[in-house]
């Protein structure tokens, strides 16, 4: 802002003495007049922000605009008051009045000056603020998006374990009824930054529900070495890495397997590794490598809409494993 201001005083010096005749003098009075216009509106403007907050934005810009020309007017006239004091104290008083006569015109050039400039710097922040809103309105809508899309197939396959539990568990029917409602009203939620050991009970509830078409077939090995309770985490980021691993590791394959998930914190970042099998078969491994890749990649556009590039995100295939490493910033959840 300092700089800036000087730049324009440096341009109405070079405009008022033009280039050949460029006066120092006269760029050190006008960085004087400029720069303090400049910081005391600044400073007014800082400390009515959270005032104005309660306004509408168009009437906090008027309001802005309004302060800034009575500003402009009320130092102008103060700057000619001292500039008159100081010619008076060189010549020990013989020089005019105690106080000086108005010049309106120096007046009205500098209310003018800082009509316009104030304008298009009003101009700037409202149409930069209006850039901020759209673009955090598509993130969310994004973010959104990309949280909901819980797979077609596991709804259809917990309807299908539903109906066949009516008639002979009907407590456990109403048990699974209840973790499909708490893992869709997660889905239908504000994406937002929760604890960990809330999204852990959300992949319980996913697991109780796959355990019943996959019993013995399906394993998971926890290896959580965080306190959940103050560890923050995205909403449904591991719950989707669990049911990508059931879908292409573990029910392609006969006997099942083991999804490993640990979670560490090192070097304030909390780092996540999740392994799952991978079934070998004639052109299998390559339609898990791509359907992978589209989850990762819906996970990693989240990731990157909370953390930017404060968070990675990377993936390991071996031969018989799938492995998906994230990392993210130590944040702790909202309260």
């Amino acid at each position: 802002m300092v700089l800036v201001a000087e730049l324009v005083a440096l341009l109405l010096s070079i405009t008022a003495t033009g280039l050949q005749h460029f006066s120092w003098d006269v760029l050190a009075i006008t960085s004087f007049y400029v720069q303090w216009i400049v910081l005391v509106c600044a400073m007014l403007l800082c400390r009515l922000r959270n005032w104005l907050a309660g306004f509408s934005l168009t009437a906090s810009a008027c309001f802005c605009y309004g302060l800034v020309l009575l500003a402009t007017v009320l130092l102008s006239l103060l700057g000619q008051w001292f500039m008159h004091w100081l010619a008076r104290m060189a010549t020990g008083g013989a020089v005019g009045a105690l106080f000086p006569v108005i010049d309106y015109w120096q007046l009205g050039e500098n209310l003018l000056i800082a009509a316009i400039l104030s304008g298009i710097v009003l101009r700037y922040f409202y149409l930069q603020q209006q850039l901020n809103d759209q673009q955090q309105g598509a993130l969310e809508a994004r973010i959104q998006a990309l949280q909901s899309r819980i797979r077609p197939h596991f709804l259809f396959n917990s309807m299908n374990s539903i109906a066949s539990l009516i008639a002979t568990d009907p407590e456990r029917a109403e048990r699974v009824v209840e973790d499909l409602s708490e893992l869709y009203r997660a889905s239908l939620a504000e994406p937002a930054l929760t604890a960990l050991s809330r999204e852990l009970d959300l992949c319980r509830h996913y697991l109780d529900i796959e355990q019943l078409r996959l019993g013995s077939r399906l394993r998971v090995n926890w290896q959580i070495e965080v306190d959940p309770a103050t560890t923050g985490i995205p909403g449904l980021l591991l719950q989707p890495l669990l049911e990508n691993a059931i879908f292409h590791g573990i029910e392609p394959l006969p006997d099942g397997g083991e999804i490993r998930v640990r979670i560490t914190r090192k070097a304030r970042q909390i780092q996540l590794a999740l392994t799952n099998p991978v079934a070998i078969r004639p052109g299998n491994l390559r339609d898990n490598t791509r359907h992978n890749r589209m989850a990762v990649a819906n996970i990693h556009h989240r990731l990157q809409a909370h953390y930017g590039d404060q968070a990675r995100m990377s993936t390991v295939i071996d031969h018989d494993s799938y492995t998906t490493l994230i990392s993210w910033p130590d944040t702790p959840p909202p309260l």
